[in-house]
């Protein structure tokens, strides 16, 4: 009994550490990106660019930019340059969580706030700053 225990822990320790989830944020802080939602029972889409320290978000007919200041490779805070509201002026936290090719999983909610945090995709579509 004792020996079928410890057989079964020891391989789960080497299946579970031999997977890693391949995180290459860097190629993400800069180029043109599309981020899809649904909102209600619609799936919404936008379209932002973003350099270094600017990132600037095209949403149906409205253009929205946020300073964005990276904390470590896989973390950034975005702070709305021109807030409409009160609540437009709480900074979203960022955490890339995993990448792949073209795209990544992120967490994001305000900063401060770590119980009402959401997931989502973000696709890059080309590494050169393109607006619509």
């Amino acid at each position: 009994m004792k020996h079928s225990i410890f057989v079964t822990l020891i391989l789960s320790f080497l299946f579970t550490g031999c997977y890693s989830v391949e995180r290459d944020c860097t190629a993400f802080h800069t180029g043109t990106f599309t981020f899809s939602q649904f909102i209600g029972d619609q799936l919404q889409t936008s379209r932002f660019v973003r350099n270094d320290t600017l990132e600037v978000e095209f949403y149906q007919q409205t253009v929205d930019s946020a300073r964005i200041r990276w904390i470590n490779d896989c973390e950034c805070t975005l702070t709305k340059l021109h807030p409409t509201s009160n609540q437009d002026k709480r900074p979203i936290s960022i955490r890339i969580i995993e990448t792949r090719g073209d795209r990544y999983i992120f967490e994001y909610g305000f900063v401060g706030n770590t119980e009402n945090r959401q997931r989502g995709e973000i696709i890059k579509i080309s590494n050169e700053l393109v607006s619509p």
